[in-house]
């Protein structure tokens, strides 16, 4: 049985040209043509340092609230005191020093144009950065961001107008240590947006030690060589302000290298809790109590490791309801010779692996997986996934090559089937490229109506795969805002296409790693020309139902109309 799944595996990547088929292509990579030029720096210096594997990220987010996706992307920079940039194995080559960059999305009857317009926003982000999460912390209806680094962090403000003040210590919530990805969500449903925080490493240059590969050469050492430092859990006391909550919540019970960290309900109870990804560690699930705690049931649940009772290197994590049956599934992305799990949600949050019966077992052995996330490319209702890959340890073909960063690897693309399993199919999806990617994020940046896909590349540059089949099958979009006009993170929608068909989503910013994306939700319909209703569960508790929703367009929905 093992030999006839990989045939079937090999078969299914099979470029169409040797099969003599012509498909078109799924994706088109437009990131230079389109203004979004952005090369990512991660300051190596041949000395193996462990953030220089780790990458960065980036979000898609409206800033200036005109209806279209603008984009931040983090950026690194040196790890040795006193270092200037182009001292480095990879020289900085550009006119000032590294700095995080926000573009402008300029799109004019469908035609896409990014501005860089950093210089003007006031955001300064020069340390050396690893993600990005979005989220209005203060309820006036424009999109924060809050910046990870490996040092301190960056809370900003956005002021309208393009603007945008670090209020990080106005705010509290600064974390000095080396934070990952970061997540807004409102935990305990006071209508304020809450922070956590994921840390990964107690890693400086000075306390990093000489590792070694299996053939005795130089090479990455694994996180558990530095203690892990713990994650930090903020609440927000109102208008954005915020308190360190992290004991009396329970979340410092739980110690892991964390990388990724999305919030859903898991157990249905109306409550959002949190899932973190570890890095070797156990992976943890933080159940909402209901009264501003949290307990880890990731082990009693079947999510904290595989099948085989084995931790594995979590990098990248979503969530979605995959297999249509009204509850969140988990995917984590993890290291070659590993396997990606999908943890497959069978109620009341009780998790089963089932990566091999998924199809997603083979092909997830090839590649080291960190962004990832569910999405329906093509539109037909079904939640589709997408992997984001590049080595954390030297590729032997690469080295033979002499390639200066050996790391590179090809994205991947999984149709979702309908039948609860995944099929394979990068030769159409234009991810045959050779690169370093880590952070992953998926938006409509177009205004189409279907999902695109910003990757970042770990000391590369920036691509944007824009989607070219998703609309041809039909769509609604929908933004979900609260009465003072907020992105209602946390709500979950229901569209009901008929009587036996009813596609569940929730509106986050949230998953994958280091990124944030697009709070809107974009529910694929298929060949359906109307849908009977949307019904939206808001974070409070509250449902609301509405009738006649148009498809193939953008609708925003508020709470209370």
């Amino acid at each position: 049985m093992r030999i006839i799944a990989t045939v079937l595996v090999l078969l299914l990547i099979v470029p169409s040209s040797v099969t003599g088929q012509t498909k078109p292509a799924i994706f088109k990579e437009v990131a230079a043509q389109v203004g979004l030029s952005f090369q990512h720096y991660n300051g190596m210096t041949g000395k193996f340092y462990l953030p220089e594997i780790t990458g960065s990220g980036g979000a898609l987010f409206d800033f200036d609230n005109d209806g279209d996706l603008d984009c931040f992307l983090v950026q690194g920079n040196t790890l040795e005191p006193n270092t200037q940039p182009g001292t480095t194995l990879f020289p900085w080559r550009g006119p000032e020093s590294p700095r995080g960059r926000l573009f402008r999305n300029d799109l004019t009857k469908g035609k896409l144009t990014f501005t860089d317009v950093t210089q003007q926003s006031g955001i300064v982000a020069t340390g050396y950065g690893m993600g990005v999460a979005v989220g209005d912390i203060n309820n006036d209806g424009l999109p924060d961001l809050y910046l990870s680094n490996l040092g301190a962090n960056q809370m900003y403000l956005n002021k309208g107008g393009g603007k945008f003040t670090d209020v990080t210590k106005e705010s509290g919530t600064d974390d000095p240590r080396w934070s990952t990805s970061a997540s807004f969500f409102d935990y305990d449903r006071d209508g304020w947006l809450d922070l956590m925080v994921v840390n990964y490493a107690d890693f400086t240059t000075a306390n990093s030690p000489n590792c070694f590969a299996s053939n005795t050469a130089r090479d990455y050492c694994t996180p558990r060589v530095f203690r892990a430092p713990g994650n930090r859990l903020f609440h927000n006391k109102g208008n954005g302000v915020f308190e360190d909550v992290t004991v009396p919540a329970g979340v410092s019970k739980e110690f892991g290298h964390g990388l990724g960290i999305v919030t859903a309900d898991f157990n249905n109870d109306g409550w959002i809790d949190i899932y973190v990804a570890n890095d070797g560690d156990q992976n943890q699930l933080w159940t909402n109590q209901k009264n501003g705690t949290f307990v880890n049931d990731a082990l009693l649940a079947g999510a904290a490791v595989n099948r085989n009772g084995q931790t594995e290197a979590g990098m990248g994590v979503d969530v979605g309801d995959f297999d249509g049956n009204g509850t969140d599934d988990i995917f984590v992305t993890h290291l070659m010779d590993e396997i990606n799990a999908l943890f497959v949600n069978l109620g009341q949050a009780v998790f089963e692996d089932r990566t091999r019966e998924a199809g997603l077992g083979m092909p997830g052995r090839r590649f080291t997986g960190f962004g990832t996330f569910f999405f329906d490319y093509d539109n037909d209702g079904w939640l589709d996934l997408f992997v984001a890959n590049g080595s954390v340890q030297l590729v032997p073909e690469l080295v033979r090559q002499k390639n200066p960063f050996p790391l590179g690897q090809p994205n991947q693309l999984f149709r979702n089937t309908g039948k609860g399993s995944f099929v394979e199919i990068m030769d159409q999806a234009e991810l045959q490229l050779l690169e370093v990617s880590r952070g992953a994020t998926v938006g409509d940046v177009d205004n189409d109506g279907d999902a695109d896909v910003l990757v970042t590349n770990n000391n590369g540059p920036a691509r944007l795969l824009l989607n070219q089949v998703g609309n041809q099958n039909h769509w609604l979009g929908l933004r979900l805002v609260g009465k003072s006009g907020r992105d209602m993170l946390g709500a979950l929608v229901e569209v009901v296409v008929t009587e036996n068909s009813v596609l569940r989503r929730r509106v986050r910013t949230d998953g994958s790693y280091l990124s944030g994306n697009d709070p809107r939700v974009l529910v694929g319909i298929g060949q359906s020309l109307k849908v009977k209703a949307v019904r939206v569960r808001w974070p409070g508790g509250t449902v609301e139902e509405w009738k006649d929703v148009a498809v193939d367009q953008y609708t925003t929905l508020k709470e209370g109309r």
